[in-house]
């Protein structure tokens, strides 16, 4: 969640365009925060944050890095303010990461056997018909190749 905001932030110039969509991906959040969970199993009550989450920092990623439509100093600001997840976009720039739906995906001690995560598995080499879901964030498939 970002910071609160003071009137002591300077805004970088730039701010004004994305600040609209940013203030979307809040209310997205604080409504998936809120979001009765009755009937879901521990997991899954917090895959719906995972994913605004990763939307919000995609968005800010793709206007840097894709459409060059942002300045490196909104940018950071971006990242220094929590919009953004730095260590997320660090790996999206890596190659076979580039689909990357989040960081518990990666990290083996999360998993058994000291592995990666049943959707960084591409699709052929699963089982034809059978529907993966990440336990941590409930993707149904990160792989690259996919």
């Amino acid at each position: 969640m970002p910071k609160v905001r003071t009137s002591k932030t300077k805004f970088p110039e730039g701010w004004d365009t994305i600040q609209p969509t940013l203030d979307e991906f809040a209310q997205k959040m604080r409504d998936a925060e809120n979001e009765p969970h009755e009937g879901k199993r521990v997991a899954e009550s917090t895959w719906p944050i995972f994913r605004i989450h990763h939307q919000r920092t995609r968005y800010i990623y793709d206007l840097f890095y894709r459409h060059k439509e942002i300045s490196r100093e909104l940018y950071d600001f971006c990242l220094r303010e929590g919009y953004a997840d730095a260590n997320l976009i660090a790996k999206w720039k890596k190659s076979g990461y580039e689909k990357l739906c989040c960081l518990r995906c990666v990290q083996t001690r999360d998993h058994n056997f000291a592995t990666t995560c049943i959707c960084r598995v591409p699709k052929n080499k699963l089982e034809s018909g059978k529907v993966v879901e990440c336990v941590h964030c409930g993707c149904r498939g990160c792989a690259s190749c996919d």
